[in-house]
């Protein structure tokens, strides 16, 4: 009776599958941590395993047709997935921008008013009668600022 050779074959079939697996694996998350297009072409370049294998991976095929639609729809250069930022953070850091905006408005205002009292403060208060210095032109008047 003939050896039984299944045995060996099944299992270098399984470990050639498992390391054509953790290659693609691999390529995907060096092309899209790199912020490369990820399509199929190039995953199955960077793994060397054949583009219709990787149409077959139903759970491969779903990840890069997600990175793929992802990256296709973001602007160029393609900013890696783990690095994107969600819309709850867009809208909490717009929230502290716009929150920022009226500090700063109010800030503003604050100082024009004291800017204004101050220099109304400085009109109304009476000169002392000044000496001209050497480099003092005399009859020079001060430049001021008047707020907006």
């Amino acid at each position: 009776m003939p050896p039984d050779n299944a045995r060996p074959l099944i299992l270098a079939a399984r470990r050639r599958r498992e390391l054509a697996r953790a290659k693609a694996v691999r390529a995907l998350r060096e092309l899209d941590r790199a912020g490369t297009p990820v399509t199929f072409e190039a995953v199955a370049r960077a793994a060397g395993v054949s583009r219709s294998w990787l149409y077959a991976q139903p759970d491969l095929r779903a990840e890069i047709q997600r990175l793929r639609d992802a990256t296709s729809r973001a602007p160029a250069p393609p900013i890696p997935a783990s690095q994107r930022a969600s819309d709850a953070s867009l809208l909490r850091r717009l929230a502290e921008a716009s929150q920022r905006n009226r500090q700063l408005a109010e800030e503003n205002s604050r100082l024009r008013r004291q800017l204004a009292r101050a220099l109304g403060d400085q009109r109304a208060s009476p000169r002392p009668a000044r000496q001209a210095d050497a480099g003092d032109s005399a009859g020079r008047s001060s430049v001021t600022i008047h707020p907006r």
